[in-house]
């Protein structure tokens, strides 16, 4: 079984995949979606799970940089709650701060132009999540 990733933003859902060894994580793809949609995020998550094969979500929480939980945060753990009642699976939350940063600064330093970053970024953002969580694991 492999693991899925998950950044969740107001309108779009960065996707990430792991091995089978939970070992590295690859982006997978970014689902654009109406704003509070989850239904159609919940239809699409739900075809990807069948597919890969995936026996576990890693979701991130975006918590403030004092640790607090804000907006952000609040509606990914309303989203953790949809997840787990509708897809019946196990959904791990991993704390994202700075995620969004370093994708960005990582496609700089490739030289990615502005229009590609933006078709990316959230994918990206989803596999530094769950790398994150992978490595954790490993430890």
């Amino acid at each position: 079984m492999k693991y899925l990733g998950l950044d969740l933003g107001t309108r779009t859902l960065g996707l990430s995949i792991s091995d089978l060894t939970h070992t590295i994580a690859s982006t997978y793809k970014t689902i654009r979606y109406e704003e509070n949609d989850y239904e159609y995020l919940l239809e699409e998550l739900k075809k990807i799970i069948e597919q890969e094969k995936i026996g576990k979500l890693v979701l991130g929480l975006p918590k403030n940089m004092n640790n607090t939980i804000g907006e952000s945060a609040e509606r990914c753990l309303n989203f953790k709650e949809e997840l787990e009642k509708n897809l019946n699976i196990d959904v791990e939350m991993q704390d994202e701060r700075l995620t969004t940063v370093e994708a960005h600064n990582y496609m700089i330093e490739a030289n990615m132009s502005r229009k590609k970053r933006k078709q990316k970024v959230d994918s990206l953002a989803a596999n530094i999540i769950l790398q994150t969580y992978l490595d954790r694991k490993k430890d």
